[in-house]
């Protein structure tokens, strides 16, 4: 029997790519999926340019908060509403490549392995490519993730009839570095990488990894909050981030041919 996977896409005033988005999951050559968008209490016309998709898809459903809460408890309320074999995210401004979702369910049913996520291209806003590449870890244990976020939330996905229900710390950011620890942890093996590129992450001028400052206090928290280390403890653990993120994961960027 296919196996099916479950797609989750937080969305808040997603209304200038979300349709691209959307279009990305319609185009996959895998079609045993179905896509859980989760309004965050939108207040433009994301709800409305959904509205098409999910009259015409049976597959694509919404899920609306009551207040805006965060895209932690989005992901978590699509984790629970899931039915698929496999879970899966895709955020409302970024892309998947046409082969994305049947590339790594063969790989994973191949490698037997519960954690799996893949390289990715860099598009600026307007979609155009920067000629960049983050490259896939081959293997990634649980102290390596610990770390820094090797895990690009986009290209990730696990067993759900393996691990079960995951769901993540109410962190307004990184809670998807979180919930890739819990998967590896429970899994009790690394995840797997593959190196084709499967999807287009969309850098945004204002995004977190261009600012410093907010890179720090996030990933603090982390360690702080989410994992519930001591103040020492967090702090070491930050030191060693920083160490990792600036000069051992950035060797992950490749510069790709134009095309």
């Amino acid at each position: 029997m296919t196996p099916s996977v479950s797609i989750i896409t937080p969305m808040f005033n997603s209304e200038v790519f979300i349709s691209e988005t959307i279009d990305s999951v319609i185009n996959q050559t895998y079609k045993n999926w179905e896509l859980l968008l989760i309004d965050d209490c939108s207040n433009d016309n994301t709800l409305k340019i959904i509205q098409p998709f999910l009259q015409a898809h049976s597959n694509i459903k919404l899920i609306k908060n009551q207040v805006n809460s965060g895209a932690a408890i989005c992901r978590n309320k699509g984790i629970q509403a899931a039915k698929g074999d496999y879970i899966t995210f895709l955020d409302a401004d970024d892309l998947w490549k046409p082969e994305k979702l049947k590339t790594q369910i063969t790989f994973i049913e191949k490698e037997n392995c519960d954690v799996c996520f893949c390289s990715y291209d860099l598009i600026n806003e307007k979609g155009d490519k920067l000629n960049k590449r983050v490259k896939a870890l081959e293997i990634l244990s649980y102290t390596k993730l610990l770390k820094s976020n090797y895990i690009g939330n986009l290209t990730g996905m696990y067993n759900a009839r393996v691990l079960g229900e995951i769901t993540t710390s109410n962190l307004r950011k990184r809670q998807d570095w979180l919930l890739w620890l819990a998967a590896i942890k429970k899994s009790g093996k690394p995840a797997r990488g593959i190196q084709e590129s499967l999807a287009y992450y969309r850098i945004h001028e204002n995004s977190m990894s261009s600012n410093k400052l907010s890179l720090v206090k996030h990933n603090y928290w982390v360690y702080k909050k989410g994992l519930r280390f001591s103040t020492v403890k967090s702090i070491f653990s930050m030191l060693v981030f920083l160490n990792e993120h600036f000069f051992v994961k950035s060797k992950q960027i490749i510069k790709i041919n134009k095309t």
